[in-house]
This record gives structure tokens, C-alpha cells and sequence, in this order.
């Protein structure tokens, strides 16, 4: 069956927002919903002219009904106008937690005031929220104001230009807050942001506090009048992409991608703004993956500077240990080489001796013999001896001053990203690096990582949708997976264990493989959806 959520909210007789948009934004994510009315509006494109909410024993009724048959993987609220009914979703999701087996998210859309000005939360309700629905929450998604006025008494938020305005709470100081509260995460939508930079003005950005991730979610803004119902729609794709299974950040990331799909393809219906709309098929237009911030820095070098090497085929790419195993792969054919040595964290002398050593003789080889090398984490020691290429890990960069990334995205260094899940794909891409990592595409025992295996499927789409070329890594151990690995348009295939000890022997054979991968007809398509990588 379809996963199930539900969505406790406000009927829009305009069809603009509410639960008509969140059952667009459903279709969208060929999930089933729900519609659990939790009031009844009079409006129309201009404005509200009536609002009656459901007596609490209705909307009682309405979510014990489905409980019996229909119980849902995802919660998703939008308007509740009274304290009591927020007390009674508190007392469904409680229970239904209680009863299953398998985990059941609730995201909050706090709808406190119409975009016309209209309020739906009176102090009564807002202290509900605070004190039922915020430390229940898997996830809140408040734009600016309503992320204040859930918050309280707090000083005022800055924009994104923080030299503008002397306050003292910035925007993720604000999302900061809200966890606090008990919310697990935070995603506050960037549709009412106060003026931003000058450098920022034709992006939407929207700040994400998550276990997993923070930074700011950017894509490029949409300019239309109708943008009505893009706060229901945001949070419902949230729900929706939860309810598929994926965890918080990466669900998030779909939701920004749908969202833009959504108001892209807004329409007039009446006077007044019309509303967004999201179609099934936003997950193959890669235009629509947004880039994330390393942190609070609104600094995305990808908007100056387009991938470099965006067609370089990095074909074979060999990830070795030493120096001598550099010259043993060079001389068996390798034209793409990963120094990876892992050291202490507290290396002592003879330890950085023979590193030192070991980086400079590999960059004379590599260099000697017309291929690329890229250092593994050992960054500052690669820059000082002139190495062409860095390949690092997403903890490896966040461990960086926003200063120390940019430097290296300002350098003429080939920079290469891993990335194991959305998130960490729109992170990557904000650097423009000259390759992304999609790993691991099997289980692999070189390492241990929290990460299922992508698949091929995944790799497929990772190569459709990052906007750089794409290298596969992790568990490749024959032959077949270096030519399947081809097949999905992988620009290069790494090597690790298959390598062997004798790699004039293995070489060729992998050569081969994915010369053949490359040059078959029988590609290996990108699925329509991605497949989660995290256990959610």
C-alpha cells in the first residue's frame, strides 16, 4: 500500500492552501492522505471572510476513525485555532506512538496568521503549542514571524545581512531556540525574509537545524504573484518524504525541491494570488537540487563558479595506501589515483616524516606520468607541496573555517566531496568541486559507516541529478560491478580491494570492464525517486 499520513488542517474553499495543497503536494509524492479538517473556511484569492474551527469532539472523532484502519506513518498539522485542539492532536500522536510498533513523525506547520493578516492563534494557543505540540515535534517548519511568535518573548531577528540591524537573535540562533523547546528539528522557510544581501536577493534560503545537518537550503527564487499555499505545500512534501522513509535532513531537501517544482508551476485562480502546485516528476529535474551552507555563512561558491572539469573522465580511479603502491598502479595503466593515508590523530616526527615523504614522491610520480592525484585529508600538507587535487570527506570539511573552505574553492586545486545521502549531495555542491562521491554503491568493509548501500539505482540517479561528475565508490570487488558502475554514467570507479597485490594482473581487466561499461547501450537509467540511505 501507499504510505499513509495525515494532515489535521483548515479546508480553503479556494482550493489555494490548507487541505487542497496539502493533497497536491500528497500526489506529488504518490503518497495517501488523509484530510482530517480541522476547520472550515470562507475565502476566496483576496481573502478570509470566515472561519469556523471544529468542535473538539469532531475532530476527536474524525482521527480515532482512522486510527482503527488507517493509522499513519506521518502527522502533518497546519491551522489548529484553539488550545484544545492542539491538546487533542498532542493526545492522538501519544497514543499512536504508544500502540505502534514502528515510529510515527508529526511535522508541525504552525498557521498562525493568514498572509493577508488574518490571525488564527491567539496566546492560549500558542502557549499549547509550546508546551504539547513543540516537544512532540520531529519536525517544525514556521516561516520567520511564526518561528518568533512560537518562540515568545525574544529579542528581534536579524535578517540575513546581519550588519543591518543590530539585534541579537539570528535566524539560526532563532531555529536553536525552538529545539530547545523539544522541537527534534527545525526548517524555517525563507518566504518572508527580511531584505537580504545584495548577493542573495534572487535566492530563496531556508535554515535547517537537524540532527544530521544544518546550513542554508538555496535555490534560486521564483519570482510569481501566487504563491499561495507554499507553507502547507513545504511541510506536507516534508511529511510525505518522511513517510517514504527518509530521515529528517534529506527529507527536507526533497521538500525544497518540490516546493520550487511547486511555485514554478503556480497558476492565476481568481483576483488574487493563486496557488502553487507540485506535479509527480520533480525528483528527476536536477535544477531543482538545491546547495546547502558548511554553516550559519551564506557563502555558495558553486553560484561564482560553475564544476570544474564538468566532462573529465576520471575512468579507473585507484585509492591506495603508499607511495610505492602509487608507482605499482601508475605503471600498470591508472590514470587517476587517491593517495589515502591514515595517520594518528597526534602523529609523532618519523610518522609526519614519512608522510611528507610519501605525498611529495606521489605528486612527482603522478606528475611524471600525466595522471591526476588527488590527496586524501591530508590538506595543508597536499597545498604546501603543490598538490593539483584534495579529496575530502564531508566531516573532514565541516571541521573547517568558512575562511579555510573558501580559500580552497578560490584555489586552482581539483576538489573532490563524498556524499552518502541528499543532504550531503546539496552540501557538495555547493563547493562546485570537480567531482562528488556517491558511496558506498555496495557494502563495503573498508570502512564503518552508518549508510546503506546505494545500489545502482541510486548511483543512476546521483549521476542524473548532481550536476558534477559523479565517482562510485565502496564494495566494488569484481569485474561486473566496474562495468554496471560504468552503465549508470558514472564519470570514474574506484578501485580498492579488487586492486589486489599484483595490479599489472588486475589492472587491464578492470580497464576493460569499464571501457566496456561506458561504451554499452544497455544503460542503466535513473529511477524516478531516490532511495533512502539512512534507516529513518
Amino acid at each position: 500500500m501507499k504510505p499513509i499520513i495525515w494532515s489535521i488542517a483548515g479546508n480553503d474553499s479556494a482550493g489555494g492552501a490548507g487541505l487542497t495543497a496539502d493533497q497536491r503536494a500528497a500526489d506529488a509524492y504518490e503518497v495517501h492522505l488523509c484530510p482530517v479538517v480541522s476547520a472550515v473556511t470562507a475565502q476566496n484569492s483576496l481573502g478570509i471572510a470566515h472561519i469556523e474551527l471544529m468542535p473538539s469532539k469532531v475532530l476527536h472523532a474524525q482521527l480515532q476513525t482512522l486510527a482503527t484502519d488507517m493509522p499513519p506513518r506521518v502527522i502533518k498539522t497546519g491551522l489548529l485555532g484553539s488550545a484544545e485542539q492542539v491538546r487533542v492532536v498532542a493526545q492522538w500522536v501519544d497514543k499512536l506512538r504508544a500502540s505502534s510498533k514502528s515510529p510515527i513523525a508529526l511535522v508541525v506547520d504552525p498557521v498562525l496568521k493568514s498572509s493577508t493578516g488574518v490571525s488564527f492563534a491567539d496566546a492560549q494557543t500558542l502557549a499549547a503549542y509550546r508546551e504539547y505540540l513543540l516537544p512532540r515535534a520531529t519536525l517544525v517548519t514556521p516561516n520567520r514571524r511564526e518561528a518568533v511568535a512560537l518562540i515568545g518573548n525574544m529579542p528581534k531577528v536579524t535578517p540575513l545581512d546581519r550588519s543591518a540591524v543590530p539585534a541579537t537573535l539570528s535566524i539560526p540562533g532563532l531555529a536553536n531556540a525552538l529545539r530547545t523547546l523539544g522541537a527534534q528539528a527545525v526548517c524555517i522557510t525563507g518566504g518572508d525574509c527580511l531584505e537580504p544581501s545584495a548577493h542573495l536577493k534572487n535566492l530563496s534560503l531556508d535554515w535547517l537545524d537537524s540532527e544530521y545537518a544544518k546550513g542554508w537550503l538555496a535555490n534560486a527564487r521564483v519570482n510569481t504573484p501566487h504563491n499561495h499555499g507554499t507553507g502547507c505545500s513545504f511541510a506536507t512534501c516534508a511529511a510525505a518524504a518522511m513517510a517514504r522513509g527518509f530521515v529528517t535532513a534529506d527529507a527536507v531537501v526533497l521538500a525544497k525541491m518540490a516546493t520550487t517544482h511547486a511555485l514554478r508551476h503556480a497558476y492565476a485562480a481568481g483576483h488574487g494570488n493563486g496557488p502553487v502546485h507540485a506535479l509527480a516528476g520533480f525528483t528527476a529535474d536536477s535544477s531543482l537540487v538545491p546547495l546547502m551552507s558548511w554553516g550559519e555563512a551564506t557563502e555558495f561558491p558553486a553560484l561564482r563558479r560553475s564544476s570544474s572539469n564538468e566532462q573529465n573522465d576520471f575512468g579507473l580511479y585507484a585509492i591506495v595506501d603508499s607511495a610505492q603502491r602509487v608507482d605499482a598502479v601508475l605503471a600498470a595503466g591508472v590514470r587517476t589515483v587517491q593517495l589515502r593515508i591514515k595517520t594518528l590523530e597526534q602523529p609523532d616526527a618519523a610518522c609526519r616524516e614519512a608522510l611528507q615523504a610519501a605525498v611529495a614522491h606521489s605528486i612527482a610520480a603522478c606528475r611524471g606520468a600525466g595522471a591526476q592525484l588527488f590527496i586524501n585529508d591530508h590538506w595543508t600538507l597536499a597545498l604546501e607541496l603543490g598538490a593539483a587535487g584534495l579529496h575530502l570527506g564531508q566531516e573532514d570539511l565541516l571541521t573547517l573555517t568558512d575562511t579555510q573552505r573558501s580559500n580552497l574553492c578560490n584555489s586552482s586545486v581539483a576538489l573532490g566531496i563524498s556524499s552518502h545521502s541528499l543532504w550531503e549531495l546539496a552540501r557538495a555542491r555547493s563547493l562546485a568541486p570537480a567531482y562528488i562521491a556517491c558511496g558506498p554503491v555496495w557494502p563495503t568493509r573498508t570502512k564503518v559507516m552508518p549508510w546503506q548501500a546505494q545500489g545502482l539505482d541510486n548511483l543512476a540517479w546521483w549521476c542524473a541529478m548532481a550536476g558534477a561528475p559523479v565517482v562510485a565508490i565502496g564494495g566494488i570487488l569484481s569485474t561486473n560491478q566496474m562495468t554496471q558502475a560504468a552503465q549508470c554514467g558514472a564519470s570514474g570507479v574506484c578501485a580498492v580491494r579488487v586492486l589486489g597485490d599484483n595490479p599489472n594482473s588486475t589492472v587491464p581487466l578492470l580497464l576493460q570492464a569499464l571501457a566496456n561499461g561506458k561504451q554499452s547501450t544497455g544503460r542503466i537509467a535513473a529511477p524516478a525517486w531516490p532511495r533512502p540511505s539512512l534507516a529513518a
